[in-house]
């Protein structure tokens, strides 16, 4: 599946979630997780489990529609399944609160072996990700 918005990430970005003042976190997420762009409306709608700890992000940007942030690290993460994508989404309290914004896979898996794992946005025009 290529990067894509959730439908009620779409919805939101139209009124109630701010990227500039909401907390916005990444989720680190394996194979076993198949997202569904329509009815995934929290971050517990399918039990979008977690590999490493959420990271929220920091030094987000906005410009003509390109959301961007500070690369994140994730640190020691314990060795498990290969991680295939992350989902950015709006935090509150808790994944039943919480709102997914955008799907994002990874050009290839990575495997956790108890080391760091850096994500380094896009630094051409999509950045994160785009509205278009």
């Amino acid at each position: 599946m290529p990067a894509a918005l959730y439908k009620i990430g779409e919805e939101g970005l139209l009124g109630s979630i701010n990227l500039s003042s909401d907390v916005i976190k990444a989720r680190l997420v394996t194979a076993s997780y198949t997202p569904n762009m329509t009815t995934d409306v929290t971050m517990s709608t399918q039990t979008i489990t977690a590999t490493g700890t959420d990271q929220t992000l920091a030094s987000k940007t906005i410009t003509l529609g390109v959301f961007d942030s500070a690369d994140i690290t994730y640190t020691a993460v314990a060795p498990g399944s290969a991680i295939t994508a992350i989902v950015i989404y709006r935090f509150v309290t808790n994944d039943a609160g919480s709102t997914p914004i955008a799907y994002l896979p990874l050009s290839s898996s990575l495997t956790p072996n108890g080391g760091d794992i850096t994500i380094t946005w896009d630094n051409g025009s999509s950045k994160i990700f785009a509205l278009s």
